[in-house]
């Protein structure tokens, strides 16, 4: 009985440091980076990233997780303000399906580019388990993240929604899950070079990609 106490008091303890690392609202970036990405899947995120490529905070936006029947076009259709930026300045990655592989697609473009600081755009909720896999993809990497608040949660308090609820526990079991891979080797994903990635660390070819 005591156990089972003990480990549900330490569980309650990390979801509540969890919900500390969520942020209830949207600031900008501390400072500006070489690149930007956005890891799709949420409502506003690919939106909220254009802003800040358009407001200069990065040179060029990665779309990590599109989903691989869609194309710069489709996109370009639900934000037809951000035209010039989309021929100039924007890549697609289609090829990554979760967060981990976001990861392993952003440090391909990143290498690409030669970048060496990047903003990351991504859910609030999702952000904590973002930063655990992108960091530990590319750990000399600077990342500064940007957390996307949506309406939903800003129009009513999460612990007075059962669907924001469950989501944040689940977030919080992929968090544990996520972090508990990387403290004990994580390769792949910044233990050791992917497939088609030399030890230089150098892409074997121009990285393409999507989906979260």
């Amino acid at each position: 009985m005591f156990s089972v106490v003990t480990v549900a008091l330490i569980g309650s303890a990390g979801f509540v440091w969890f919900l500390s690392k969520v942020l209830p609202g949207e600031t900008r970036p501390a400072r500006n980076a070489d690149g930007i990405v956005v890891l799709t899947g949420g409502s506003s995120r690919v939106s909220d990233a254009m802003e800040l490529l358009s407001a200069g905070y990065g040179h060029r936006l990665l779309i990590s997780g599109v989903h691989p029947t869609n194309g710069l076009a489709d996109i370009q259709r639900t934000l037809p303000e951000s035209q010039n930026l989309f021929a100039c300045c924007v890549d697609l990655d289609h090829s990554a399906v979760n967060t981990r592989s976001n990861a392993t697609e952003t440090r391909r473009w990143v290498n690409e580019r030669g970048f060496r600081s990047l903003i990351v755009v991504t859910s609030n909720y999702h952000m904590p388990r973002a930063i655990v896999e992108l960091s530990h993809a590319m750990p000399d990497i600077d990342l500064v993240p940007f957390a996307v608040v949506g309406d939903k949660w800003r129009e009513e308090p999460w612990w007075t929604s059962g669907a924001a609820l469950r989501l944040l526990l689940s977030e919080y079991v992929k968090f544990l899950v996520a972090e508990m891979r990387v403290a004990f080797g994580g390769v792949g994903q910044g233990g050791a070079p992917d497939a088609g990635v030399p030890a230089t660390g150098r892409p074997a070819k121009p990285a393409t990609a999507s989906a979260n």
